[in-house]
């Protein structure tokens, strides 16, 4: 196992005590956080209540109004003045889509976990000559491991585009974005860059145009906190340009016809209406936070995690300086039975995670993202701390 024991101080010197100073007051009206898993996530009732809202035509002008209300709002939350696309499905729908709109030749996945993994397979599953570049698990993509990829990929020549996973659900360990997108830039300069957020989006700040991003896709259920269902991708001019180049981009996600379609504030097909007015809604309670202050929230959360863990003699996984910010994967150092411990916190009406693939039962995972605030934590971590003392009721 690659679990690293870190101290208080290593993990910013913040102890649970300390939340309550942290000037992160829970709303009034939010319920109590039950889903601590790395989504979905709870869905705040204002949310949830828009979907009860009357259907409407999906080509009709109320539709429009709110589609081109969502894609405003969804490009100021991506700090991008390119195009933001909206599709019904799940993110790995949109990993798909990236494949086939950006990829005409090779393509380098960079795997260090699950999803990245999955990725890796989707790109082969469309029949591009995919090179994955292992990195161990609970380990970040490095720049340096990028550049060496890269330099060594090119010498047979040109690479299309590179994917990599931010936030890595199945570890929880954040790759550093920004230095990777200068490297790639930096190194080959036509190779796109393409961006799987979809457990860190509007949990991290992660501007897509500073840092010369060309796909930056997530899905509606984790930091957003919207229920399943949506997908969404920020996209380049230049992987436009190259996705007009290429001739089987296949039809649903065809970005040439949701782009034509998007300029008219719809889909080609018929979207998911009910959802959409439950993005309205919550993109509306986002920017009320503030996005400085949730990003705040969010990474005081993270610092919240780790500290609870290591002051409570449980390992870390991630590896030291790329921790996630929306969800905690800590080593089981104290070989609880998670299992039991989930029946446990579900009287308490919450829940955690089990450790991804092969950390089945040697970790856990805390997503702390979406409607999580430090209270909800507090009564988490008193929780566990009952368990983990001997109470079974």
């Amino acid at each position: 196992m690659t679990a690293t024991v870190q101290s208080s101080k290593a993990v910013d010197g913040l102890s649970k005590d300390r939340s309550k100073r942290a000037g992160f007051e829970t709303p009034a009206d939010k319920p109590p956080q039950r889903l601590f898993v790395p989504g979905p996530t709870d869905v705040h009732p204002a949310t949830l209540a828009a979907q009860d809202m009357p259907m409407i035509g999906h080509r009709s002008d109320e539709l429009e109004s709110l589609f081109g209300k969502c894609s405003e709002q969804l490009q100021a939350l991506y700090h991008t003045e390119a195009r933001v696309f909206t599709v019904a499905a799940s993110g790995s729908g949109l990993q798909e889509a990236a494949i086939r709109n950006g990829v005409g030749g090779r393509v380098i996945n960079f795997v260090n976990g699950a999803f990245s993994q999955r990725w890796h397979d989707v790109s082969a599953g469309c029949d591009k000559e995919a090179v994955a570049v292992a990195v161990p698990w609970c380990t970040a993509v490095k720049p340096a491991r990028v550049e060496e990829a890269l330099e060594q990929a090119l010498a047979g020549g040109p690479v299309d585009a590179i994917t990599v996973v931010h936030n890595e659900t199945s570890t929880g360990v954040a790759s550093p974005l920004e230095e990777i997108a200068e490297t790639v830039r930096r190194t080959s300069p036509d190779t796109l860059i393409l961006v799987d957020a979809v457990s860190s989006f509007s949990g991290v700040k992660l501007p897509f145009d500073a840092w010369g991003l060309d796909l930056l896709l997530t899905s509606s259920q984790k930091a957003l906190a919207v229920p399943p269902g949506l997908a969404f991708a920020a996209v380049s001019d230049r992987l436009m340009e190259r996705a007009a180049t290429l001739s089987d981009r296949g039809w649903y996600f065809d970005f040439l016809q949701l782009d034509k379609y998007r300029q008219r504030s719809t889909t080609p097909a018929t979207p998911a209406i009910s959802l959409l007015r439950a993005l309205s809604v919550q993109l509306d309670r986002i920017f009320a936070e503030g996005l400085e202050a949730r990003y705040a929230r969010h990474a005081h959360c993270g610092q919240m995690s780790r500290a609870w863990a290591v002051d409570n003699g449980f390992g870390l996984m991630a590896e030291p300086g790329y921790e996630s910010d929306t969800v905690t994967t800590v080593e089981n150092s104290r070989g609880l039975d998670i299992s039991g411990l989930n029946g446990f916190l579900g009287r308490r009406e919450m829940q955690i995670a089990n450790g991804y693939g092969p950390y089945r039962g040697k970790a856990f995972r805390i997503g702390h993202m979406g409607e999580v605030w430090p209270s909800d934590l507090e009564r988490l971590f008193s929780a566990i701390e009952a368990f983990a003392a001997g109470e079974q009721r």
